[in-house]
């Protein structure tokens, strides 16, 4: 395991910024490649008028599915803070529509996981 502060700055820039660490590590591309990516997938989730995910407690599917959206959702970083600064509240409402929102939001923040992987391998000297 590579000594913490190697990689933790580069991490966690990651996850506030979609791409920021790659910017930090000079992959300007992927960085590039992952800050469009990531924010017009969460931008088209919120046009959709996605649900955000809130941690509830229930049965264990309640809480697997309410704990692992709400995880998807937080792990969009910045952009995930500012829609929920801002005051973002759509309640979830049946629809193909909004289903496919909320999907979108969370997979945004998924998608920001495999490059905060990403950045920790690089860091690390693991991958190029």
């Amino acid at each position: 395991m590579p000594p913490l502060s190697v990689w933790a700055g580069p991490v966690a820039l990651g996850w506030l910024v979609p791409g920021g660490g790659h910017f930090l590590l000079k992959r300007n591309g992927r960085a590039v490649l992952l800050l469009v990516s990531i924010t017009l997938m969460y931008l088209c989730g919120l046009m959709m008028r996605g649900a955000m995910f809130q941690p509830q407690s229930g049965d264990l599917l309640t809480i697997l599915i309410n704990w692992g959206g709400f995880i998807g959702n937080l792990a969009s970083g910045i952009l995930y803070l500012l829609t929920v600064w801002l005051g973002y509240n759509q309640p979830d409402v049946a629809g193909a529509v909004h289903d496919y929102g909320t999907k979108f939001l969370v997979t945004a923040g998924l998608l920001n996981i495999l490059a905060m992987v990403d950045v920790f391998e690089i860091a690390a000297g693991r991958k190029r």
